[in-house]
């Protein structure tokens, strides 16, 4: 069994612990130490049975956990971006992060998950569909085949892909969102809740609705620095 360690403490993350542990009940894969989160308030709080041990400052190469495996399971729809910017402070090698597929996800001929990815339960993929790195898949995501879902994707519960979709770096695709083939949903593009969409989605924009059309531009996140004290390449609270 390998270490690993989720970073975030919030909702994916706790999801994320709950497929690690359906994982070992079928073949025992992960030792899962806990969470680590930058915010010193959650330090020592138990989430789903397990601890949060501290910051990420613990995953340098003189800490701690210098060796253990790493998810990174943060963003949320106000905050999608949150994942890539903090894998980028990180500066981690890709040796060290994990890929977590929970047992009933099913993974097609010629169909491929890169490093840091999550899918969650129930998820489809169905022929030659490939998924980037730090993507971020919740329950019963369908993509059919030749699918593409670039880096840093995050596609929320009940997402259906027709064939030979294409979402780009850093998009968020909302709960039961409805993705015709051959559409292209551009980088940090963000579909809303149960959209039906007919048509590219240009990058860094909103679009919602049945047919989805375009809402407005995505609001920017501040970008939150590193505070005094705090390696360089460690995450903040996002």
């Amino acid at each position: 069994m390998r270490d690993l360690v989720i970073v975030g403490a919030g909702g994916f993350a706790r999801e994320t612990a709950a497929a690690v542990a359906a994982v070992n009940t079928i073949a025992p894969t992960w030792r899962l130490h806990g969470f680590l989160d930058d915010d010193p308030a959650l330090h020592g709080v138990i989430r789903s049975g397990l601890p949060v041990l501290g910051g990420t400052a613990l995953l340098a190469a003189t800490g701690p956990l210098a060796e253990a495996a790493v998810i990174v399971c943060v963003g949320n729809p106000g905050n999608f971006a949150a994942r890539e910017r903090i894998v980028g402070r990180l500066a981690l090698p890709e040796r060290r992060y994990a890929t977590v597929l929970h047992p009933t996800v099913e993974v097609g001929a010629g169909s491929r998950v890169g490093p840091g990815s999550v899918l969650l339960a129930g998820t489809v993929l169905t022929a030659d569909v490939t998924v980037g790195a730090h993507v971020a898949v919740m329950p019963q995501v369908v993509l059919t085949h030749d699918d593409v879902v670039g880096d840093f994707a995050t596609l929320a519960a009940g997402v259906r892909a027709g064939g030979a979709v294409r979402v780009e770096t850093g998009a968020y695709v909302g709960s039961g969102a409805l993705l015709r083939e051959r559409v292209r949903i551009g980088a940090g593009a963000l579909v809303g809740i149960g959209a039906t969409v007919l048509h590219d989605v240009p990058p860094g924009e909103v679009w919602a609705g049945n047919p989805a059309r375009r809402l407005r531009a995505v609001t920017p996140v501040p970008v939150r620095h590193p505070p005094a004290g705090v390696p360089v390449g460690a995450a903040v609270k996002e």
